[in-house]
């Protein structure tokens, strides 16, 4: 089981059913009844994806009368997007120098055949 937080919150959205209940919380707060609507599966199975998403930090519960409504919390995306970006940055650095080399290597062959 992982332990640290970025290991925790890709373990959590490696799972669609939490991937799309994220997607639904991103619209705006909702019951357990309410996010488990579109899926057929039980409340049980729901509550158990939802206990991931929430050791995850990936959302939150409050208890507002008989109202348990969940809640979106962004910050484990945040820190997960920051981890992915600075290697999509790096990727990007090396296509950008691949391609530099590219045009390089194509002047100098065009002006080859000009010759």
């Amino acid at each position: 089981m992982p332990t640290d937080d970025l290991s925790v919150t890709f373990a959590a959205l490696a799972d669609p059913t939490r991937r799309a209940i994220l997607a639904r919380l991103a619209d705006g707060e909702a019951t357990v009844n309410e996010l488990a609507a579109p899926f057929e599966m039980s409340l049980q199975a729901i509550s158990k994806h939802l206990k991931v998403l929430e050791r995850a930090g990936l959302i939150s519960r409050s208890r507002e009368a008989q109202w348990r409504p969940c809640r979106l919390e962004t910050e484990p995306l945040e820190t997960a997007t920051a981890w992915i970006e600075q290697y999509r940055d790096l990727a990007r650095d090396r296509l950008d120098r691949l391609d530099q080399e590219i045009r390089k290597i194509t002047q100098k062959k065009e002006g080859h055949d000009h010759e």
